[in-house]
């Protein structure tokens, strides 16, 4: 009868913990693919993320050569906000309606964080029909 009280409760002890999700776990800094260093942050209850460190970023690059409005081609890409209005869903446990600007390609795409592991996140960015998921490490 011991044992069979004792697996229960560490039945709901793990469960718990698999189901627990902090709406604040992703705020950090996070190493994207391209060696962008992201800063995801909060502000007014939704979260956001703006770059932080270039890593030699394609070669040294380091104004937004490829945003879509020239205008802003020449703007400094340290700094620059690329993530916006994120919200924390309870319900589902995971961030969603955000928008992501991809300095790679100059182009804005939706963006939801569907997993946060203890050194990485995963994001997935869609456009019309189209999505690409990442792993984005901590750092």
């Amino acid at each position: 009868m011991h044992k069979i009280k004792l697996t229960i409760a560490l039945l709901f002890l793990f469960t718990g913990f698999s189901f627990a999700q902090n709406a604040d776990a992703i705020i950090g800094k996070y190493l994207l693919p391209n060696d962008l260093e992201v800063e995801l942050f909060k502000q007014d209850g939704k979260y956001f993320g703006k770059i932080v460190g270039l890593n030699n970023y394609r070669d040294g690059e380091t104004k937004d050569v490829k945003n879509w409005d020239s205008s802003k081609r020449n703007d400094p890409l340290l700094g620059k906000l690329i993530i916006k209005n994120l919200e924390f869903d309870a319900e589902e446990k995971i961030w969603v309606n955000g928008d992501m600007y991809g300095p790679d390609k100059g182009i804005q795409v939706n963006l939801e964080i569907t997993e946060v592991k203890e050194n990485d996140i995963v994001i997935v960015g869609s456009k019309f029909i189209m999505h690409k998921t990442m792993v984005w490490k901590r750092i």
